[in-house]
Protein backbone atom coordinates (compact mmCIF):
# COMPACT_ATOMS: atom_id res chain seq x y z
CA UNK A 1 0.00 0.00 0.00
CA UNK A 2 1.13 3.55 -0.73
CA UNK A 3 1.42 5.63 2.45
CA UNK A 4 2.03 9.03 0.86
CA UNK A 5 1.08 12.16 2.81
CA UNK A 6 1.59 15.87 2.20
CA UNK A 7 4.75 17.45 3.64
CA UNK A 8 2.75 19.47 6.19
CA UNK A 9 0.16 16.77 6.92
CA UNK A 10 0.59 17.10 10.70
CA UNK A 11 0.75 20.90 10.90
CA UNK A 12 -0.78 22.26 14.14
CA UNK A 13 -1.18 18.74 15.53
CA UNK A 14 0.02 17.74 19.00
CA UNK A 15 1.27 14.14 19.20
CA UNK A 16 2.55 12.21 22.21
CA UNK A 17 5.12 9.48 21.56
CA UNK A 18 6.08 7.02 24.30
CA UNK A 19 9.55 5.49 24.26
CA UNK A 20 10.67 8.50 22.23
CA UNK A 21 14.33 8.31 23.28
CA UNK A 22 15.55 5.87 20.66
CA UNK A 23 14.63 3.30 18.03
CA UNK A 24 11.17 3.44 16.46
CA UNK A 25 9.90 6.04 18.97
CA UNK A 26 12.71 8.45 18.15
CA UNK A 27 12.16 8.12 14.40
CA UNK A 28 8.39 8.54 14.80
CA UNK A 29 8.94 11.72 16.84
CA UNK A 30 11.34 13.11 14.21
CA UNK A 31 9.01 12.26 11.33
CA UNK A 32 5.94 13.68 13.06
CA UNK A 33 7.86 16.90 13.76
CA UNK A 34 9.13 17.00 10.17
CA UNK A 35 5.52 16.92 8.98
CA UNK A 36 4.61 19.86 11.22
CA UNK A 37 3.53 18.34 14.54
CA UNK A 38 4.41 19.56 18.01
CA UNK A 39 5.69 16.34 19.56
CA UNK A 40 5.55 15.44 23.24
CA UNK A 41 8.51 13.16 23.93
CA UNK A 42 7.82 10.67 26.72
CA UNK A 43 10.46 8.30 28.03
CA UNK A 44 12.43 7.11 30.98
CA UNK A 45 15.89 8.51 30.15
CA UNK A 46 16.02 12.30 30.14
CA UNK A 47 19.37 12.50 28.31
CA UNK A 48 17.97 10.52 25.37
CA UNK A 49 14.82 12.67 25.23
CA UNK A 50 16.95 15.82 25.31
CA UNK A 51 19.04 14.52 22.39
CA UNK A 52 15.87 13.97 20.32
CA UNK A 53 14.57 17.39 21.43
CA UNK A 54 17.82 19.01 20.22
CA UNK A 55 17.65 17.17 16.90
CA UNK A 56 14.09 18.41 16.30
CA UNK A 57 15.05 21.97 17.25
CA UNK A 58 18.18 21.93 15.07
CA UNK A 59 16.09 20.87 12.07
CA UNK A 60 13.81 23.86 12.56
CA UNK A 61 10.70 21.81 13.29
CA UNK A 62 8.09 22.91 15.88
CA UNK A 63 9.50 23.03 19.42
CA UNK A 64 8.75 19.75 21.19
CA UNK A 65 8.00 19.07 24.85
CA UNK A 66 9.55 16.50 27.19
CA UNK A 67 7.75 14.28 29.72
CA UNK A 68 10.19 12.11 31.72
CA UNK A 69 8.20 9.13 33.00
CA UNK A 70 9.10 5.56 33.92
CA UNK A 71 6.07 3.47 32.97
CA UNK A 72 7.16 0.74 35.36
CA UNK A 73 6.50 2.90 38.42
CA UNK A 74 3.87 5.29 37.06
CA UNK A 75 0.48 5.32 38.76
CA UNK A 76 -2.97 6.30 37.53
CA UNK A 77 -2.45 9.73 39.13
CA UNK A 78 0.71 10.33 37.07
CA UNK A 79 -1.32 9.90 33.88
CA UNK A 80 -4.16 12.08 35.14
CA UNK A 81 -1.65 14.83 36.00
CA UNK A 82 -0.01 14.46 32.59
CA UNK A 83 -3.39 14.75 30.84
CA UNK A 84 -4.20 17.92 32.81
CA UNK A 85 -0.83 19.44 31.87
CA UNK A 86 -1.34 18.65 28.17
CA UNK A 87 -4.86 20.08 28.34
CA UNK A 88 -3.67 23.31 29.97
CA UNK A 89 -0.62 23.75 27.69
CA UNK A 90 -2.04 22.67 24.34
CA UNK A 91 -5.83 22.54 24.75
CA UNK A 92 -6.01 19.19 22.95
CA UNK A 93 -4.09 16.09 21.93
CA UNK A 94 -4.31 14.92 18.31
CA UNK A 95 -2.25 11.76 18.47
CA UNK A 96 -0.93 9.12 20.85
CA UNK A 97 1.67 6.59 19.75
CA UNK A 98 2.11 3.78 22.27
CA UNK A 99 5.60 2.70 21.29
CA UNK A 100 7.34 2.00 24.61
CA UNK A 101 7.60 -1.69 25.44
CA UNK A 102 9.55 -4.27 27.40
CA UNK A 103 10.71 -7.61 26.04
CA UNK A 104 11.36 -9.21 29.42
CA UNK A 105 12.97 -12.59 28.87
CA UNK A 106 12.75 -15.45 26.41
CA UNK A 107 12.14 -18.52 28.53
CA UNK A 108 10.19 -21.77 28.69
CA UNK A 109 6.68 -21.16 30.00
CA UNK A 110 7.19 -23.18 33.18
CA UNK A 111 10.38 -21.30 34.09
CA UNK A 112 9.15 -17.78 33.40
CA UNK A 113 9.81 -15.53 36.41
CA UNK A 114 6.79 -13.92 38.05
CA UNK A 115 8.53 -10.58 38.70
CA UNK A 116 9.45 -10.24 35.01
CA UNK A 117 5.93 -11.28 33.96
CA UNK A 118 4.55 -8.49 36.16
CA UNK A 119 6.99 -5.92 34.74
CA UNK A 120 6.17 -6.79 31.13
CA UNK A 121 2.42 -6.66 31.75
CA UNK A 122 2.78 -3.40 33.71
CA UNK A 123 4.66 -1.60 30.91
CA UNK A 124 3.12 -3.23 27.83
CA UNK A 125 -0.50 -3.44 28.97
CA UNK A 126 -1.49 -1.69 32.20
CA UNK A 127 0.48 1.51 31.59
CA UNK A 128 -1.04 1.83 28.12
CA UNK A 129 -4.52 1.20 29.50
CA UNK A 130 -4.19 3.83 32.24
CA UNK A 131 -2.50 6.37 29.98
CA UNK A 132 -5.13 6.02 27.26
CA UNK A 133 -7.92 6.24 29.82
CA UNK A 134 -6.49 9.49 31.22
CA UNK A 135 -5.80 11.01 27.80
CA UNK A 136 -9.11 10.16 26.09
CA UNK A 137 -10.86 13.37 27.23
CA UNK A 138 -7.95 15.43 25.83
CA UNK A 139 -7.93 13.44 22.58
CA UNK A 140 -11.65 14.07 22.26
CA UNK A 141 -10.90 17.82 22.16
CA UNK A 142 -9.30 17.20 18.74
CA UNK A 143 -11.25 17.36 15.48
CA UNK A 144 -9.36 14.28 14.26
CA UNK A 145 -7.52 12.21 16.88
CA UNK A 146 -5.48 9.05 16.44
CA UNK A 147 -4.31 6.35 18.83
CA UNK A 148 -1.73 3.84 17.62
CA UNK A 149 -0.77 0.78 19.65
CA UNK A 150 2.32 -1.31 18.92
CA UNK A 151 1.91 -5.04 18.53
CA UNK A 152 4.11 -7.86 17.26
CA UNK A 153 4.04 -10.91 15.06
CA UNK A 154 3.94 -12.94 18.30
CA UNK A 155 0.79 -10.98 19.21
CA UNK A 156 -0.95 -12.49 16.14
CA UNK A 157 0.30 -16.04 16.67
CA UNK A 158 1.80 -17.21 19.96
CA UNK A 159 5.31 -18.62 19.78
CA UNK A 160 7.28 -20.86 22.11
CA UNK A 161 9.49 -19.13 24.69
CA UNK A 162 8.06 -15.64 24.08
CA UNK A 163 6.15 -15.80 27.38
CA UNK A 164 4.85 -12.54 28.80
CA UNK A 165 5.83 -10.49 25.74
CA UNK A 166 3.62 -12.51 23.39
CA UNK A 167 0.79 -12.54 25.95
CA UNK A 168 1.10 -8.77 26.40
CA UNK A 169 0.85 -8.20 22.65
CA UNK A 170 -2.29 -10.35 22.39
CA UNK A 171 -3.66 -8.13 25.19
CA UNK A 172 -2.58 -5.01 23.27
CA UNK A 173 -4.44 -6.12 20.14
CA UNK A 174 -7.50 -6.86 22.29
CA UNK A 175 -7.26 -3.45 23.92
CA UNK A 176 -7.03 -1.77 20.51
CA UNK A 177 -10.07 -3.65 19.19
CA UNK A 178 -12.14 -2.98 22.33
CA UNK A 179 -11.36 0.74 22.32
CA UNK A 180 -11.81 1.02 18.54
CA UNK A 181 -15.28 -0.52 18.82
CA UNK A 182 -16.19 1.99 21.53
CA UNK A 183 -14.82 4.87 19.43
CA UNK A 184 -16.77 3.81 16.32
CA UNK A 185 -18.33 6.90 14.77
CA UNK A 186 -16.32 9.29 16.95
CA UNK A 187 -13.43 11.60 16.00
CA UNK A 188 -10.92 9.17 17.54
CA UNK A 189 -9.42 6.55 15.22
CA UNK A 190 -7.68 3.60 16.88
CA UNK A 191 -5.25 1.19 15.20
CA UNK A 192 -2.21 -0.99 15.87
CA UNK A 193 1.07 -1.40 14.00
CA UNK A 194 3.26 -4.48 13.97
CA UNK A 195 6.70 -3.10 13.04
CA UNK A 196 8.05 -6.55 12.09
CA UNK A 197 11.76 -7.39 12.33
CA UNK A 198 13.40 -3.97 12.72
CA UNK A 199 16.93 -2.98 13.71
CA UNK A 200 16.28 -1.91 17.33
CA UNK A 201 17.76 -2.59 20.75
CA UNK A 202 14.85 -4.88 21.63
CA UNK A 203 15.30 -6.91 18.45
CA UNK A 204 19.02 -7.35 19.23
CA UNK A 205 18.09 -8.53 22.72
CA UNK A 206 15.77 -11.19 21.26
CA UNK A 207 18.01 -12.22 18.34
CA UNK A 208 21.62 -11.44 19.33
CA UNK A 209 23.16 -13.50 16.50
CA UNK A 210 20.98 -12.04 13.73
CA UNK A 211 22.53 -10.38 10.67
CA UNK A 212 21.33 -6.80 11.15
CA UNK A 213 22.09 -5.90 7.53
CA UNK A 214 19.01 -7.94 6.58
CA UNK A 215 16.70 -5.88 8.80
CA UNK A 216 14.70 -2.78 8.00
CA UNK A 217 15.67 0.28 10.04
CA UNK A 218 13.08 2.23 12.07
CA UNK A 219 13.30 4.96 9.42
CA UNK A 220 12.31 2.49 6.68
CA UNK A 221 8.90 1.80 8.24
CA UNK A 222 7.97 5.40 9.09
CA UNK A 223 5.60 6.07 6.13
CA UNK A 224 2.93 3.90 7.83
CA UNK A 225 3.42 5.64 11.20
CA UNK A 226 2.96 9.06 9.61
CA UNK A 227 0.04 7.95 7.41
CA UNK A 228 -2.00 6.67 10.37
CA UNK A 229 -1.59 10.05 12.13
CA UNK A 230 -2.28 12.13 9.00
CA UNK A 231 -5.56 13.28 7.40
CA UNK A 232 -4.83 10.82 4.57
CA UNK A 233 -5.34 7.93 7.00
CA UNK A 234 -8.70 9.08 8.33
CA UNK A 235 -10.62 6.06 7.03
CA UNK A 236 -8.37 3.51 8.74
CA UNK A 237 -9.89 2.34 12.02
CA UNK A 238 -9.70 -0.81 14.17
CA UNK A 239 -6.95 -2.24 11.97
CA UNK A 240 -3.82 -4.14 12.94
CA UNK A 241 -1.36 -3.39 10.16
CA UNK A 242 1.95 -5.15 9.48
CA UNK A 243 4.56 -2.54 8.56
CA UNK A 244 6.43 -5.28 6.68
CA UNK A 245 3.75 -7.48 5.11
CA UNK A 246 5.01 -10.89 4.02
Amino acid sequence: MDYQVSSDALKNKVILVTGAGDGIGKQAALHYAQHGATVILLGRTVAKLEAVYDEIEAAGYPTPAIVPLDLKGATKQHYIDMAETIQSQFGKLDGLLHNAGLLGMLSPFEQFEETIFDEVMQINVKAQFLMTQALLPVLQQSDDARIIFTTSTVGHQGRAFWGAYAISKFATEGMMQTLAHEMEGSKVKVNAINPGGTHTRMRAQAFPAEDISLLKTPKDIMPLYVYLMAPEGINVHSQCIDAQPK
